[in-house]
């Protein structure tokens, strides 16, 4: 009987060991987010469980600032550099602070990508866009212009001023505006991601241009507090909300008129594919740089352009007709 306890209390043992020995192979990922309590990011966080499941031996590190700052994020940045984490995706809230916080990450040998919101190639090894950045801007405008057939004046609601994203979509806007007679960008103003001042400038919008036919905000915070602005100032149907935005936030918004129709990919699938590439380079299974490819699980490959950027999918536009069944997916 002793001798048998012995040999149980020794398989226990090596059982523990070995379960520690494979935890600590695990590839430990950080996924960095603009600021926490954001639903596209939380969205994304699911994803990125979701690709750790399917890899098996992936640790997800779920993180962000408590507000959308290059300071949070950079206090974040070096508590990560000291967990020696293995990789780092992070959405950034500015393009050239990170960077010589990330460049100390690289220089540990930590794989730091982007996603969604870009950092300055010299502070990262590749970028995914959620899609194509021209394929964005114009989308933007065309949900306004598609309602708008006589024109009218529009103004945009962005996150913070220095967001890398925000900006690319809103420059390919105003490339394409031309495509569209009679609508006319009257203002951009900046919301910086926070709910109670995206409400406020939209407020201001409606005040300040009493003929504005539409909002768009390519944010999925601006969107909703500018969605709500319109339908406490009594103007929905009058002033249409559009951009970007997640169904379980933007439902109930088109249903009460204030919002025609609006786009978005998949968060889930963002941060899934941010997931799968992080670990595919972490790994040494595939190499950033102009003309590669890189594997992003059921999402198919990434291929990288001279930026070492790429794009992950198109944009697909919500409205009455399907927004329904995807309210409560994300």
């Amino acid at each position: 009987m002793g001798i048998l306890k012995t040999l149980l209390t020794t398989a226990a043992v090596t059982a523990a060991l070995m379960t520690t020995a494979a935890q600590a192979d695990d590839k430990r990922i950080a996924l960095v987010v603009k600021a926490l309590g954001i639903g596209f990011f939380e969205a994304a966080a699911k994803g990125a469980e979701e690709a750790a499941a399917e890899l098996g031996d992936v640790e997800i590190i779920y993180t962000g600032p408590t507000d959308t700052t290059a300071e949070g994020q950079i206090e974040v940045i070096n508590s990560l550099i000291a967990q020696r984490v293995d990789a780092i995706a992070i959405s950034a809230n500015d393009r050239d602070a990170l960077v010589p916080a990330l460049k100390r990450a690289m220089d540990r040998g930590i794989t730091v990508i982007s996603w969604d919101s870009g950092v300055a190639p010299e502070g990262r090894q590749m970028h995914l866009n959620p899609s194509s950045n021209a394929l964005i801007g114009n989308m933007i405008i065309k949900l306004a212009a598609d309602h708008l057939p006589e024109g009218g004046d529009v103004a945009v609601l962005s996150a913070s001023a220095t967001a890398t994203n925000q900006n690319t979509w809103i420059d390919e806007m105003n490339k394409v505006k031309g495509n569209y007679p009679g609508v006319n960008v009257v203002a951009t103003v900046y919301g910086d991601d926070l709910a109670d001042k995206s409400y406020r400038e939209a407020q201001g919008l409606m005040q300040s241009h009493p003929d504005l036919k539409a909002i768009i905000a390519p944010t999925s915070v601006g969107i909703v507090a500018a969605a709500q602005a319109v339908t406490d100032a009594g103007k929905a149907g009058k002033v249409n909300v559009t951009g970007l935005g997640l169904p379980s936030e933007m439902a109930g918004h088109v249903a009460s008129g204030a919002s025609q129709s609006f786009a978005i990919w998949n968060p889930i699938d963002l941060g899934y594919a941010a997931t799968m590439i992080a670990y595919n380079l972490a790994t040494g299974n595939a190499e950033a740089g102009g003309g590669k490819s890189i594997p992003m699980g059921r999402m198919g490959e990434v291929a990288l352009d001279e930026n070492s950027e790429g794009a992950m999918a198109d944009p697909f536009v919500y409205d009455a007709s399907n927004v329904d069944k995807f309210k409560d997916i994300f």
